[in-house]
């Protein structure tokens, strides 16, 4: 199976409930990053594309069809949806597969199956999301109440493309919002085809609309638009610094970002007799999608006794990978995004060995002109002040920091502009749960990896997050608005 392959998306715009030309017939193409083949031109949303898609979220949001209706409506359709997803996940794993360059095993058994849970946890939640009464007194009654935002912007991106679209449009949709997506343009055709899915589960015209396009045309258009009510972004903290400046340019909407991340994973000596598990899970989260993930665990930071031990493990968990072909069912990990990327992840590398680094394992790259692979690497003999440690390089490379007391752990952890994710290795509880609340990050998980999932809260401090979270019960904050109803009663 290659990316010429049988596959079958939309490749037009959506707006109110139709597929159309951009304007133009303008087109970009997508390129599939394990061979550099062209997969398909897809249409290229202009600003005025991007007045189209707004304009019919607005009137579909005012005509209350969706944002009126009863959250038992709203809640059978997106179940509908979600039981769509499911019947055709086999195809939508395949689309991000090619697109993006994931391997087709991680779509299957990770990503489509979460944003299945997705879709359905947030239909199931809508109900049971709800206002208040204020104790105002005999003479008064003060409702609190919750009302959708509006129409929602969304600008999602390449590396988890069905994954990152279900977190921000089924809590907004559940809300009684309309939503305009604008998919990266690296991968884009999973978002059209979930979009096409969208009618045939009965969601009304207007309610969904996807419009890809570049981020500097289309991404800032929807940021800028003075009819958009909210904006939620994941990518890079700097881009996300544009959509504040979009919203402060425009009507002040509320702008909600996952930006960017530079996770530590601490191991502790207390887990000195499990290293060679341990390894492979640092080195899954550091390797997973190929390091292209917000809070892959980039930096290891291990106590100077297990040092050298651990370094051998991880190693040899490295070396287990299987990097190649993302449709081949044996690949654990794909390509890099693109041939830029890759060259910038190579360049930081060499960097670092100039600084004093050391390459462990890894660092070249593979199988060159056929795609844009790098081995998975492992640099030791870093500081926290080399830009190895400390910038976010979305490749698969982790370093490696020793450190000599638990003070000293934390305070390297902490030691980044970034603030979204960390891991604590330790079998000693108190320690494990004293060093998980003096991490500044917004998720830290305990001996193993993980992001949590659809029940709890997803977003970052610092520089790594802006505005609001995904998931749980917390994502119908950012997509609604609190109204007070003041009644006189005498």
């Amino acid at each position: 199976m290659t990316a010429a392959g049988s596959w079958s998306s939309p490749t037009q715009l959506f707006i109110d409930g139709v597929f159309v030309d951009a304007e133009g017939g303008a087109t970009f193409e997508t390129v599939a990053p394990s061979t550099g083949e062209v997969i398909a031109a897809v249409a290229s949303g202009s600003e005025r594309d991007i007045d189209r898609a707004v304009s019919a979220a607005r009137r579909a949001f005012d005509s209350g069809i969706w944002s009126r209706s009863t959250p038992q409506d709203r809640k059978e359709r997106l179940l509908a949806l979600a039981d769509l997803i499911e019947s055709n996940a086999e195809d939508l794993a395949y689309l991000d597969a090619i697109e993006a360059g994931k391997p087709i095993v991680d779509c299957e058994d990770g990503d489509l199956p979460d944003v299945v849970a997705t879709f359905r946890w947030f239909a199931q939640a809508v109900d049971k999301v709800y206002g208040r009464v204020a104790p105002s007194g005999h003479d008064h009654l003060a409702l609190i109440v919750r009302e959708p935002a509006g129409v929602v912007g969304t600008v999602v991106p390449w590396n988890f493309p069905l994954a990152t679209l279900a977190m921000k449009v089924a809590p907004a949709l559940a809300a009684g919002n309309s939503v305009v997506v604008k998919p990266a343009e690296l991968a884009s055709l999973s978002a059209l085809r979930l979009a096409e899915l969208s009618l045939e589960a009965g969601i009304p015209a207007g309610v969904l609309n996807v419009v890809p396009g570049l981020g500097g045309v289309a991404g800032r258009a929807l940021g800028l638009h003075s009819d958009v009510d909210v904006i939620s972004f994941t990518g890079s903290t700097a881009i996300g610094r544009e959509f504040l400046r979009y919203s402060a340019d425009s009507n002040l909407k509320k702008v909600v970002l996952e930006l960017g991340g530079k996770s530590p994973q601490i191991v502790t000596h207390s887990v000195r007799d499990e290293l060679d598990a341990i390894a492979e899970d640092l080195a899954a989260a550091a390797f997973w999608n190929a390091g292209q993930n917000c809070t892959a665990g980039s930096r290891i930071l291990v106590d100077n006794r297990i040092k050298a031990p651990l370094i051998d493990a991880v190693t040899r968990a490295a070396k287990a990978l299987v990097v190649g072909d993302p449709l081949d069912r044996a690949t654990t990990l794909g390509p890099m995004i693109h041939e830029a990327a890759l060259s910038k992840v190579v360049s930081a590398i060499a960097s670092a060995t100039e600084a004093g680094a050391r390459v462990v394992t890894g660092g070249r790259r593979l199988r060159a002109g056929d795609g844009a692979f790098l081995e998975p690497t492992i640099i030791d003999e870093v500081t926290s002040e080399m830009a190895v440690a400390r910038d976010e390089l979305f490749g698969p490379v982790v370093v490696i920091i020793g450190y000599d007391s638990e003070e000293e752990a934390i305070r390297i952890a902490n030691d980044t502009p970034y603030g979204l994710a960390a891991t604590v290795h330790s079998r000693d509880l108190d320690q494990a749960i004293r060093m998980a609340r003096a991490i500044r990050a917004g998720t830290v998980a305990v001996n193993g990896y993980s992001e949590g999932d659809v029940t709890t809260p997803f977003g970052g401090w610092k520089r790594s997050g802006f505005g609001g979270h995904d998931n749980g019960l917390e994502a119908f904050d950012q997509y609604t608005e609190l109204k007070t109803i003041w009644i006189t009663t005498t």
